[in-house]
């Protein structure tokens, strides 16, 4: 369990909060919430949150794949409820996360490295977006061969047979945000 204030920053946390990311009470308090959980699920969770602070919604209740210090994630149900003081500066959030047996999720993809140009972004967006290679170069500025070269590439590079599993595998990773259309690559992986 922890506290959040407005910002979503964490004020303060029971020990088995700490646990489950791995850190200490120094390690934790002061970070912003948004640190703490996988790319994947950050955009959506954001939203939720806002909805409590806004006064638009009491609670609400989830799944999230939380990141511990060493990058390993793990998986957790997480239940958040709006708590209102007499004065703004008094409301938090109460975030509860249990802890689950086998939290430890292997398939889970931690590595938020730059790993993409701003090309192969593109070109990613893109075919996320259901969008064929002719009408994808034309809108890039490429050749289709062009666009065929960068997509050999991001095949290799994430390690998947065909475009299909590139998607699915970008989503996994957190590379592409969850709940956007069109698909977009989070910043915080490209060169």
């Amino acid at each position: 369990m922890a506290s959040l204030d407005p910002t979503l920053t964490i004020r303060q946390a029971n020990q088995e909060f700490f646990r489950q990311f791995g850190a200490s009470s120094a390690d934790v308090c002061g970070r912003s919430f948004q640190e703490l959980v996988h790319p994947s699920v950050q955009q959506p969770l954001m939203r939720q949150f806002s909805r409590l602070v806004e006064g638009k919604r009491q609670r609400f209740a989830t799944h999230v794949v939380g990141v511990r210090q060493e990058d390993s994630a793990f998986a957790s149900p997480l239940t958040a409820i709006a708590v209102r003081g007499g004065t703004p500066e008094d409301a938090s959030i109460l975030v509860l996360m249990p802890q689950t047996q086998g939290s430890d999720d292997a398939g889970v993809v931690t590595n938020r490295k730059k790993i993409l140009t701003e090309i192969d972004a593109r070109i990613l967006e893109g075919i996320a977006a259901g969008i064929s290679t002719v009408p994808l170069a034309s809108r890039l500025y490429l050749s289709r061969q062009g666009v065929e070269y960068h997509v050999t590439g991001l095949l290799r590079k994430l390690k998947v047979p065909n475009r299909a599993a590139l998607v699915s595998r970008a989503y996994s990773m957190g590379v592409l945000n969850v709940g956007t259309w069109p698909p977009k690559v989070v910043e915080e992986f490209i060169k």
